[in-house]
C-alpha cells in the first residue's frame, strides 16, 4: 500500500497565519504608498504654482513695487541664510558637548534624565520658544550682550538654536553609542586619557552621524515661522548681513505674500515654498547619505 503524498499547502492555523501576514504586508505597503503619494502631490502642487516665478531675478533682486511684475526675494534668502548660520553656530557646539557628557562622562541615571528632558524640549511648540526668546531677548534689554529691546537676527537665530539643540544632541548621542568600545579600550591601553580618547578617537569616528543630526536640524529650523514672528519679523526690504538688525526670511516671506492681494506676490510665495521644499529634500537626502556612510564605516570597524 503506497503512502499518501506530502502536501506543502498551508491548512488550518498555518493558513490563517499566512493570510494575516499577507494582510499586514499589504496594509504596510498601502500605507507607504499613500505617504509617498502625498509627498509627490504636495511637491507637484507647490511646484506647478510657483515655477512660473522662478528666474534669476527671483534669487538676486528685492521685492517689486506693489502692482508691478518681477522682483525677487534676495533679502529673504540672505536673511534665512544668516538666521540658520547663527542657529547652527549656537546649537552645534552645545548639542555635541551635551551629548559627549551624557554618553561618555555622566552617570547613567543622570544621563537618562538629560535624554528625557531633551525629548521634552524637542516636543515643545515652536511658538512657545519664540515667546520665551521674545521675553528674554527682545522685550528685556541685555546690555551685556549689546542688544535688546528690538527684534534682530541674533534673537531669531537664538530661537531656532533652541529648536535645533535637542535634535543635534540626541542624534549625536545615538551615533556615539555605535562607536565600538574596542576603540576606546585600545586608546586607554596606550595610556591616553579619557578626554583625549573622546577628542581624537570617538569624535572623528562619529563625525558622519553628527553631521547627519546637524543637517536634519538645519532642515527643520529653516522652515520655522512661528518663532520668527516674535523675534525677527519687522525688517526692511533690503539685503542686510548685520546680525543685530531684523532681517527677512523665506518662511515669513511666504506668510506675508500669501496674505497680499497682489497675484505677483502670490506667485512668489508659491515659488518660495517650492525653494524651501527643495532645500529640505536636499538636506534630508544628504543627511541620509551621511548616516549610511557613517554606519558602513562603523560596521567595517566592528
Amino acid at each position: 500500500m503506497s503512502e499518501p503524498a506530502l502536501s506543502l499547502k498551508a491548512t488550518g492555523r498555518s493558513r490563517r497565519r499566512l493570510l494575516t501576514n499577507r494582510g499586514a504586508e499589504v496594509g504596510a505597503s498601502a500605507a507607504a504608498a499613500i505617504a509617498v503619494a502625498a509627498l509627490l502631490v504636495l511637491i507637484w502642487s507647490v511646484g506647478s504654482r510657483g515655477v512660473s516665478a522662478l528666474n534669476w531675478d527671483f534669487f538676486t533682486k528685492g521685492p517689486a513695487v506693489f502692482g508691478e511684475a518681477g522682483g525677487g526675494v534676495a533679502p529673504a534668502l540672505v536673511g534665512s541664510l544668516l538666521l540658520v548660520a547663527i542657529a547652527t553656530a549656537l546649537a552645534l557646539p552645545f548639542g555635541v558637548l551635551a551629548a559627549i557628557y551624557v554618553s561618555e562622562f555622566a552617570h547613567p541615571r543622570f544621563g537618562r534624565q538629560v535624554r528625557l528632558w531633551l525629548d521634552v524640549l524637542n516636543g515643545f511648540p515652536s511658538i512657545v520658544i519664540g515667546i520665551f526668546v521674545f521675553a528674554l531677548c527682545v522685550k528685556v534689554s541685555l546690555p551685556v550682550v549689546g542688544w535688546g529691546r528690538h527684534q534682530s537676527a541674533i534673537a531669531g537665530g537664538s530661537a531656532l538654536a533652541i529648536i535645533m539643540l535637542p535634535l543635534v544632541a540626541r542624534a549625536t548621542m545615538e551615533v556615539l553609542t555605535l562607536v565600538p568600545n574596542e576603540l576606546r579600550e585600545a586608546s586607554y591601553a596606550l595610556g591616553v586619557s579619557k578626554w583625549q580618547t573622546v577628542l581624537r578617537v570617538v569624535l572623528p569616528t562619529s563625525l558622519g552621524g553628527i553631521l547627519t543630526g546637524t543637517t536634519l536640524a538645519i532642515a527643520r529650523a529653516a522652515g520655522e515661522t512661528a518663532p520668527l514672528l516674535f523675534t525677527c519679523a519687522i525688517a526692511g526690504q533690503i539685503v542686510d548681513w548685520n546680525p543685530s538688525h531684523s532681517v527677512q526670511s523665506i518662511p515669513l516671506m511666504i506668510f506675508q505674500n500669501s496674505e497680499s492681494p497682489d497675484p505677483n506676490l502670490h506667485a512668489q510665495a508659491w515659488a518660495g515654498a517650492f525653494v524651501l521644499i527643495v532645500f529640505v529634500l536636499v538636506t534630508s537626502l544628504t543627511a541620509r547619505f551621511l548616516l549610511d556612510r557613517s554606519r558602513r564605516k562603523l560596521g567595517l570597524q566592528r
